[in-house]
């Protein structure tokens, strides 16, 4: 039996619910109504199930430099055993804000944000490094962040 989760597919009210969102996650119920065709109660209620649900969040996005983390980084993972248990460990720190089990070179990659150089160290030796599993770690340090979307739509 398998475990991943299955969602229902969209109908194109949703998907263009969350486009919508996707440009502007301030616009007001009524406005979507007005180009879904449904009432401000409809879009409301249609929201709150694609939240509920898990297919969408709606988030500030910040830039990390202006609020003090002036250090973000992907840190590749090696593991031993079970992948998604170190995963799912990985996941519970809070100065880790995305991670993704791959196949490849790496068996995890987490994302993280820092104030500094040290809380990074302090991050890759004190917590990362320790997890039962974690074989080794390498660090791809954040120059400059070129671009980054989330507008990408339904498809």
């Amino acid at each position: 039996m398998s475990s991943v989760k299955k969602h229902s597919s969209l109908d194109a009210v949703s998907k263009t619910i969350i486009e919508l969102l996707q440009e502007d996650g301030r616009r007001s119920y009524s406005d979507i109504g007005r180009v879904v065709g449904l009432s401000e109660a409809a879009v409301r209620q249609r929201v709150q199930r694609l939240t509920e649900s898990g297919v969408m969040q709606i988030v500030a996005v910040t830039d990390p430099m202006q609020l003090g983390f002036h250090r973000q980084a992907m840190i590749g993972i090696r593991v031993s055993g079970d992948t998604r248990v170190v995963a799912e460990a990985i996941a519970k720190v809070e100065a880790i804000d995305y991670v993704v089990i791959t196949v490849g070179a790496f068996d995890v990659l987490a994302e993280v944000v820092c104030e500094d150089d040290d809380q990074l160290l302090a991050l890759i030796n004190d917590v990362i490094r320790p997890i039962p599993g974690v074989v080794s770690t390498e660090t791809f340090i954040y120059a400059k962040l070129q671009k980054q979307l989330y507008n990408w739509g339904t498809r």
